[in-house]
This record gives structure tokens, C-alpha cells and sequence, in this order.
């Protein structure tokens, strides 16, 4: 089964089919040509992955970053961090990088960090005349930060895997590799813009309003502090934050901002639908596909091989790295979360290694 599933899923992937699709399909093949058990399995896991009530911070998350981006929320997020850096040479991209950031406290992810602030910044960025292919490139260099610093859509998957760990602590453990993150695009920012000399139209505004823009940020900014203070704080759990987050973006949307009007929601709740049907049609793909590897008793042979190694922490970490570099050129995160944590989790718990590291 193992290597009708993985040569599957290698051809499917080389083919171009998308990776919901390919996984669903190699999973069906392995079950049907290297077993006896029903095709009706491989249904019944993808719904078990899927049915999970810490799972419903996805669609939320996704739907609160919808309704930040149609109710000015985004566009105010935006000012508050250009009148800081948008005089300077490279103005616009150090805006986007710290913009993204701001907005990766909301999101939880970069798909929604690149579509809202990201899509602004590289109209804005063009127009200021930095190269079109260089503000896509920062663009989404700085929206991976979305998934980092929290709230992160790809942690709340990864505690569903590894009962080892808590959300609220990924969370936290997120929050300083996410900050390194951005002060690495915004150094590259500074030397490209130099290099290419990306100057600045933009006068740097005037004291007055410089504190009007900050106190217009403070609603957008105060959802980050209640998202992460109330986790962490023990008040609600990250499923209850991501409807918390809902709420308090159509309240700013309708009553703070005032950009938000009823006949926008059906669009907003459109998009969010549609991406948040792509990212539970590949957990519930990796689902199937994980269960496949453990009964085949992969990750068993994996771990046990690996600590025959007697590898030191060190270098099973260097080695992790190189494997996640390789997979993540032809795998997603979400289901790569899926199918690695069971295999790579309980190895480093072994090793001694922390399990938020």
C-alpha cells in the first residue's frame, strides 16, 4: 500500500493535478489495488479529519480577514504603518513588510496576508515605481509571515497532530521567529532598495496626522492584543477568538470604520467559503493519507530507524530542516503538517527535544 500511495501521489503531482485531488486519488488507489479494506474508508477518514471542533477556527479566521480587507480595516492598517518608513528610500516596501506583520496577528495566514494588504501593497508599490516582479516577490516573502505569528491557521492543525503540545503555546512560540522573519524582509528590502535606488515621493506627514492615523490604527491593532491576550489568558479558546475575531471586525467594519455595508457581506462570505472549502478539502485528503501511512506502520519504521542513528538533537533538527525545505517545494503546509507530524513528533520527543521547538 505504501508504495502504490507514495509512486501515486508522485506521478498525480508531476501531472499537475491539484494537491486535494492527487492525495484523495492516491489514497483511493492504494486502498484498492494493495488491500482488502473498502473504498467507503477512505470517505469515513476524510470526514473524521474534518470533524474536529478546534478545526472551525479556520473557517473563522479566514472569514474575520475577509471582513478586516472590505471595512477599511486593512487600508488603515496600511496608513498607520507608512507614515513611519513611507518618506524613506524603499518607503513602500518596508511598509508592506510591516503592514503584512500587522495583519499576520489577524489572518492567520498568508493566503489572506497576500490577497488583503499584500494585493494593495503591489498596486501602491508600482505605482511608486518599484519593479512590478520585485513587489509580488516582497509581497509574499512577507506574507509568510501570516502562518507564524499568531494566530496561525497551520498551528491550530499542527496541536490537532501532536497532542504534546497546546495551540496557546505554539502561539507564543511563534511569536519571536515571526518577528526575526520580518526584520530579514525588511533588511533585503533596505539593500534591493538601495541597490535599485527605490526612492520616496511621499513627505513624511505632519505630527497632527501622524496621531490621527494611530488613533484610527488603535480598533485594528486592539483585535491582535484581544486575539492573543485572550488565548493565552485562558479567557476563550482559539476556536472561540476566531468568532470573537468575526464579530469584532464587523463591528469596526460597521460601526468604527464605517466602510462596511450589509450588501458586501454575501461577497466577503463567498471568498471566505471558497478558501476555507480549498484549505478543509486538503486536511481532509491529508487525513486519509496520514491514516494510510500508520496502519502500513511508516512512521513506526521511520522513528525507530532514525534513533538507531543516535543522532544528536542538533543534527536531527539540521536534518528536519533540509527534509521540510524539499518537501515544501512539492507539498502545502497544511497537509504536509498532516502527514510529517505523526512521523517527525514522536522521534524528538525521544531525542528530548522541547515539543514547541
Amino acid at each position: 500500500m505504501a508504495e502504490i500511495l507514495f509512486l501515486s501521489l508522485f506521478v498525480l503531482m508531476v501531472l499537475g493535478l491539484p494537491v486535494a485531488f492527487a492525495m484523495a486519488i492516491s489514497v483511493f488507489a492504494a486502498i484498492g489495488l494493495g488491500s482488502s479494506y473498502p473504498q467507503i474508508v477512505v470517505v469515513k477518514e476524510m470526514f473524521s479529519g474534518l470533524d474536529s471542533f478546534p478545526l472551525l477556527a479556520v473557517p473563522f479566521f479566514i472569514l474575520a480577514a475577509e471582513i478586516m480587507t472590505g471595512g477599511a480595516i486593512t487600508h488603515t492598517l496600511l496608513r498607520f504603518a507608512a507614515q513611519f518608513v513611507g518618506h524613506l528610500r524603499g518607503g513602500l516596501g518596508y511598509a508592506n513588510v510591516i503592514s503584512s506583520t500587522m495583519f499576520a496577528g489577524i489572518s492567520g495566514s498568508a493566503l489572506a496576508d497576500a490577497a488583503g494588504p499584500g494585493a494593495m501593497m503591489i498596486r501602491m508599490m508600482e505605482k511608486g515605481g518599484y519593479d512590478r516582479p520585485y513587489a509580488g516577490a516582497l509581497t509574499i516573502s512577507s506574507a509568510v509571515v501570516g502562518p507564524i505569528i499568531p494566530p496561525s491557521i497551520v498551528m491550530i492543525i499542527y496541536a490537532l497532530q501532536d497532542q504534546e503540545v497546546s495551540v496557546g503555546s505554539l502561539f507564543m512560540a511563534g511569536v519571536i521567529p515571526g518577528l526575526l522573519l520580518a526584520v530579514g524582509s525588511l533588511a533585503a528590502n533596505g539593500w534591493v532598495s538601495w541597490k535599485r535606488d527605490y526612492r520616496s515621493d511621499e513627505a513624511r506627514p505632519d505630527r497632527a496626522q501622524m496621531w490621527r492615523n494611530t488613533f484610527m490604527a488603535l480598533p485594528a491593532l486592539g483585535l491582535i492584543v484581544l486575539i492573543v491576550g485572550g488565548i493565552r489568558g485562558g479567557i476563550f479558546t482559539p476556536t472561540e477568538a476566531s468568532v470573537i475575531a468575526v464579530f469584532y471586525a464587523l463591528f469596526c467594519g460597521f460601526f468604527v470604520y464605517r466602510a462596511l455595508h450589509l450588501r458586501d457581506l454575501p461577497g466577503l462570505i463567498l471568498r471566505a467559503a471558497l478558501i476555507s472549502s480549498a484549505v478543509l478539502l486538503i486536511l481532509g485528503a491529508a487525513r486519509a493519507f496520514a491514516w494510510v501511512l500508520v496502519i502500513e506502520g511508516v512512521p513506526q519504521f521511520l522513528a525507530e530507524t532514525i534513533i538507531s542513528w543516535e543522532l544528536s538533537p542538533i543534527l536531527f533538527l539540521l536534518a528536519v530542516n533540509v527534509l521540510l525545505l524539499l518537501f515544501g517545494l512539492f507539498m502545502d503546509p497544511l497537509p504536509g503538517v498532516m502527514i510529517l507530524v505523526p512521523i517527525l513528533a514522536p522521534i524528538s520527543h525521544a531525542l528530548g527535544i522541547a515539543p514547541d521547538h
